[in-house]
Order: C-alpha cells, then sequence, then structure tokens
C-alpha cells in the first residue's frame, strides 16, 4: 500500500511522533495508518523504558480543590527539563492526574498507575507522553484531603500547597480568603510541624541532644550546672518551635502575632488541621548537563 507526504503527517497528528519516525513506521507496514500506530506504541514502551533511567527532577507541581466533592489534591509530576513544565499537553496530562487522584482516592502511585485513564490505564497514558514529549516523565507523588480545604500554587507550579481547615461555622468565603494567607505562610516559610504538640518525641529528642551539645561546646558555658544548661535548652526549644511549627511561626503579614492568632482572627472556631507543601523535585538529583554543550552536539 503505498502512502504519501500528507499521511506522514496525519500520522504525526495522531501520534506526536516525528516526521521521520512516522515515515519510517508508514514504510514499514506498507502504508498502514492504524498498524503504524502500533508500531510507534511499540517503540514508545521500548522508549520510555530507555528514558527512565534518565534524571527527571523538573516539572509542576499542581494542586487544586474539587469543591463539588469537597476533595484537595496536591500532585508532582517530574520531567527532565523545566521546558515541558509550560507545555500545554503536559499541564492537561498533570490535571487529569490530579482528576483521578481526587474520583479514585488510590493509596499509593502504584495504584495510582494501575487506574483507568482514556483507553487504557495511567501507565499507558505515561508511556505515551514521554513518546510524544519526548522525556523520561514520573508521577511521583500525591497528597489528598477530604474535607474543607483551600489550595495554592506559587512559583508556576514550583511550589504547590494544600491546607485543610476542621468542620466552621465560617462563610466559604472567610476560609477561603485565610486559608490563602495560610498556604503562602506554607510556601515561604516551609513549617515542619502544624504545632509545638505535633511534634514527635523522638524529633524534639534530637533537637534536644543537638542543642546541648551546642551548648557545652561554647566555652563561655564550660563551668555553667546541668540545671542551667537545661533551661537554656528549653528556651531554644521555644525558638525552634517558633521557627517550625506553623501556628508557632510570626505572621509573614503581620509579624505582631502568630499564624495560629490570626486564623483565630479569621473566625472563631476556624482551626488548620492539617497541610501538606510539595516543592519540585526537592530531595531529587538535579540534572546537570550543559545545555549548550547538548545543542552544539545536536547541531553537528
Amino acid at each position: 500500500m503505498a502512502f504519501t507526504a500528507k499521511d506522514v503527517q496525519t500520522l504525526r497528528e495522531r501520534t506526536g511522533v516525528g516526521m521521520m519516525d512516522c515515515k519510517k513506521a508508514l514504510v514499514e507496514t506498507d502504508g498502514d495508518m492504524e498498524k503504524a500506530i502500533d508500531i510507534l506504541r511499540e517503540k514508545g514502551l521500548a522508549a520510555a523504558a530507555k528514558k527512565a533511567g534518565r534524571i527527571a527532577a523538573e516539572g509542576i507541581v499542581f494542586a487544586t480543590v474539587y469543591e463539588d466533592k469537597k476533595v484537595g489534591v496536591v500532585v508532582e509530576v517530574n520531567s527532565e527539563t523545566d521546558f515541558v513544565a509550560k507545555n500545554a499537553d503536559f499541564q492537561a496530562f498533570v490535571q487529569d492526574v490530579a482528576a483521578i487522584v481526587a474520583d479514585k482516592n488510590p493509596a499509593s502511585v502504584d495504584e495510582l498507575l494501575t487506574l483507568p485513564m482514556g483507553e487504557g490505564d495511567v501507565a499507558a497514558v505515561l508511556r505515551e507522553k514521554i513518546l510524544v514529549i519526548g522525556e523520561n516523565l514520573s508521577i511521583r507523588r500525591f497528597e489528598r484531603y477530604e474535607g474543607n480545604c483551600v489550595a495554592y500554587v506559587h512559583g508556576g507550579g514550583r511550589i504547590g500547597v494544600l491546607v485543610k481547615f476542621d468542620e466552621t461555622s465560617a462563610d466559604a468565603d472567610t476560609m477561603t480568603a485565610c486559608g490563602k494567607d495560610v498556604a503562602m505562610q506554607i510556601a515561604a516559610l516551609n513549617p515542619m510541624y502544624l504545632s509545638k504538640e505535633s511534634v514527635p518525641e523522638a524529633d524534639l529528642a534530637k533537637e534536644k541532644e543537638i542543642l546541648i551539645g551546642q551548648i557545652k561546646n561554647d566555652p563561655k558555658n564550660a563551668s555553667k550546672p546541668e540545671q542551667i544548661i537545661e533551661k537554656m535548652v528549653t528556651g531554644r526549644i521555644g525558638k525552634f518551635y517558633e521557627q517550625n511549627c506553623l501556628l508557632e511561626q510570626a505572621f509573614v503579614k503581620d509579624g505582631d502575632i502568630t499564624v495560629g492568632k490570626y486564623v483565630t482572627n479569621c473566625a472563631a472556631d476556624l482551626k488548620v488541621v492539617s497541610f501538606v507543601r510539595f516543592e519540585k523535585g526537592e530531595g531529587l538529583q538535579k540534572r546537570e548537563d550543559d545545555f549548550a554543550a547538548e545543542v552544539a552536539s545536536m547541531m553537528k
């Protein structure tokens, strides 16, 4: 079966694959369009496996609230370069993944990958995106809250925050405005804990051990008795709470009050019960490619 340049273009539009690969697929299938699509998909599986070893530490974090379900979701999907984060197709895929998390409530990323999406499952669509976009892509993590939630995305997807409130008599506008301020605080100052009561005993013991070491290593404290050192540790633990616990932090818009006091000022019965903050690529090894050298190599 013969094929034309228009057929090559049609195949490219249907698959998003490069012109040369489309042409080769049509040659291989003697112009059969559907078989050519199958071949490209099969090759896509191989390409995805080959790309899986590449470092994917860019991408976007997306956070949103589905008001009809009273569900909030934050998800991080990684790519190899930040250019992909601006790709409309990639952004739509991330939003579709978030919607599936909201609807199906998977327990893990592995379970999420098995859920229906399009004509297959999430894993199959992810492989297709890898083929079309030409980079390793990875659904890294997600969090899902049910109830009164407020979402905030900072820096075009660099940071995503989800804040959950307890049941409240406050109206939706008040809760949303308060939640956005709290979420911006979380994005900016990255608290580790909700409150001082929520700090695990093991973390607190470790911090005290570090503080005791710091105090005793200071020659000025060499002659101080243990009870004095203990009081110094207690004072510094208070500072630790102020720096690392959301509700104990000074509110960025009014340093005279804490975040906890600000929330109470918004509505007497308004209470933050949990939050999550994802920062794109945090904890992942970054690519160290020389992009100019890579382009020069391709030009050759």
